[in-house]
């Protein structure tokens, strides 16, 4: 089960850009070569280099598919299983490497951007260098705007990296002024930011609380999607930034269509309260944001999803992904069925390469 799958083509997906596969981070101790030595002796000295900051737990089922999990270490820690289970596999013409780790959230701004550095010279070095498919977002700290911007001027020269990553949510909302900055700084530079599920969990990932199981975690986080869409059009964000493309990364699809319906339908009747939004909401969204196919959150029937793709309104939403190594579908079928085909081949390759303007620069 466990043995690297033979390096087949899938049909339906050659030529595809996978907008979403998770490199693991092993620990602390695999960054501490990209640590200057004040940050190398400091996670020594306090014995912090056995600290895991992953994600998501890692026995969980949703973390690795079965038939993808690696005889030993963490999923997504081998180049050689992500390269004959998904590049290969899939026939990629390009992947996005979302390191997933507490670097982004860490209390300590400081050591969180020290973490985040570490963790974007490592998938340079470990990963981006091993491979010319594959390219990566610049994980950056959500906690401290001023210095996320130094990072993605740091790595901005280096055009293997063409997004820059964040956690869902943080300690405010994105559309608040607190992060013009950042957006200002991925404009600049032709890099869109995505929003990737997940939080800082200083702040209950519900309206009501906290949930018991990561289950009700997982399930919920729609909700912190749909907040940050509600910022970044009510707060002027996308306004100010109109050339800013926003990616939903692991948020599901399916909410979106009666989300865009009831953030419409408000909008008439309060649009005073924001005269700076000053075309419909839905129009906003359609142009500036864009959302991973996986998961894709709707029931196994083709009829149902076409209805789902329609209501979207648009054809330059999707963003083709495998989420790997996350268990999100079994075999090689990464795509629900009853979407178009002429959708299905745009999500796997020209909606990808107008998002991510990189990628048409390097396209061989």
């Amino acid at each position: 089960m466990n043995a690297v799958s033979p390096p087949v083509a899938n049909s339906v997906t050659l030529g595809a850009v996978d907008c979403d596969i998770h490199p693991g981070v092993p620990g602390i101790k695999a960054l501490l070569p990209y640590m200057d030595d004040h940050w190398r002796d400091h996670f020594v000295r306090r014995a912090a280099d056995d600290f895991d900051l992953a994600s998501y737990p890692p026995r969980s089922p949703l973390v690795c598919r079965a038939d993808w999990r690696p005889p030993q270490g963490k999923p997504g820690t081998s180049f050689d299983l992500l390269k004959a289970q998904a590049l290969d596999a899939f026939g990629l013409r390009y992947a996005i490497c979302n390191p997933l780790y507490g670097g982004a959230v860490a209390v300590s701004d400081h050591m969180g951007a020290a973490i985040c550095r570490a963790m974007n010279d490592w998938v340079a070095a470990e990963w981006l260098a091993r491979d010319h498919r594959l390219r990566a977002s610049i994980v950056v700290p959500a906690t401290a705007p001023d210095l996320a911007v130094e990072e993605i001027e740091r790595l901005a020269p280096d055009k293997r990296f063409v997004q820059v990553l964040l956690p869902a949510a943080a300690e405010m909302l994105y559309g608040k002024r607190y992060y013009w900055p950042v957006w200002d700084a991925a404009v600049r530079h032709g890099l869109p930011v995505g929003l990737h599920a997940g939080l800082a969990y200083r702040y209950a990932p519900t309206s009501n609380g906290w949930p018991s199981h990561h289950l009700h975690d997982y399930v919920a986080a729609s909700q912190v999607f749909e907040d940050q869409l509600l910022s970044l059009v009510t707060e002027g964000t996308f306004g100010r930034f109109p050339a800013l493309k926003v990616v939903l990364i692991e948020s599901g699809v399916t909410w979106l269509p009666g989300f865009l319906w009831r953030h419409l339908k408000t909008w008439r009747g309060t649009r005073p309260e924001v005269p700076w939004v000053d075309r419909p909401p839905t129009e906003i969204i359609r142009d500036q944001v864009r959302l991973t196919m996986q998961p894709f959150d709707a029931p196994p029937d083709p009829e149902v999803v076409a209805q789902v793709i329609d209501q979207l309104g648009s054809d330059e939403m999707l963003l083709f992904a495998t989420d790997y190594p996350h268990w999100q579908f079994d075999g090689m079928q990464a795509t629900p069925a009853g979407i178009p085909p002429a959708i299905l081949k745009k999500a796997m390759q020209d909606n990808p390469l107008a998002t991510y303007p990189r990628l048409r620069e390097t396209a061989s």
